[in-house]
């Protein structure tokens, strides 16, 4: 039987632990687990704990934290995807998704085609949202590690500090993904909803990214990063 896993926002250890409010409230009101039940948490440090509830009452829940042991390999592949914002479910469902594909970090990107505004409250309620929903793609998945969301940045400032052996603009006229060489790290650039301005992608071609493509057809915004991901674990990281 497979244990309930939670994220715990604090480090962890051998030991009695009292759990932040938001998990004691889903573990005892929700899931209405009780005293002996067993479960494992992460702290994505990259271990993972086993513990048993010791103490559950409306507002408090306490574990016994028996066991420490190594998480799930992450992939070899360190995966930055930039994003361009999108309106709806779809930036959620691009970034549970990539996070189940094993990538390391998202920044979410201003570009021309951008309907998303977003600014000081706003923004930063996005900005937890976005990491709570990685978040729970890894208590899923069984990532030991959370990817890094960082807050959204325009473009041009995303080409200027994106680091990585490889890096690669989306484009349906372009060389296909396999034409490279296996890196060690890997920046991918997906446009919005109307895809990115054919200024943007000369300017990230000017920064040091290739143009390539994934086939013949024109995937939607949330569907590219999806396939790009998965395409790239399979050719250089731990499909």
């Amino acid at each position: 039987m497979r244990l309930s896993r939670f994220f715990i926002d604090a480090p962890l250890s051998i030991g009695e632990h009292e759990l932040p409010e938001a998990q004691a409230h889903y573990i005892s009101r929700v899931l209405r687990m009780a005293e002996g039940d067993a479960l494992q948490l992460f702290d994505g440090s990259g271990q993972e704990f086993r513990a048993r509830l010791v103490d559950v009452g409306k507002k408090r829940v306490v574990v016994q934290v028996d066991e420490c042991f190594a998480g799930q390999i992450e992939s070899p592949l360190q995966i930055h995807l930039g994003q361009g914002l999108s309106r709806g479910e779809r930036m959620d469902w691009a970034i549970q998704k990539a996070t189940e594909l094993g990538v390391t970090e998202i920044t979410p990107i201003f570009t021309e085609r951008c309907e998303v505004r977003l600014k000081d409250e706003r923004a930063d309620k996005r900005l937890l949202h976005w990491r709570q929903v990685a978040i729970s793609a890894c208590e899923q998945c069984g990532r030991s590690r959370v990817p890094v969301i960082h807050p959204p940045l325009l473009l041009t400032d995303w080409l200027k500090q994106t680091q990585a052996e490889l890096k690669l603009v989306l484009h349906p006229v372009a060389e296909p993904l396999v034409s490279h060489a296996k890196p060690s790290s890997l920046a991918f650039l997906i446009g919005p909803e109307g895809g990115l301005s054919d200024a943007e992608v000369d300017q990230a071609k000017a920064g040091g990214f290739h143009a390539a493509r994934l086939g013949p057809r024109v995937l939607r915004t949330e569907t590219a990063p999806v396939v790009a991901l998965a395409v790239a674990q399979q050719l250089w990281g731990d499909f």
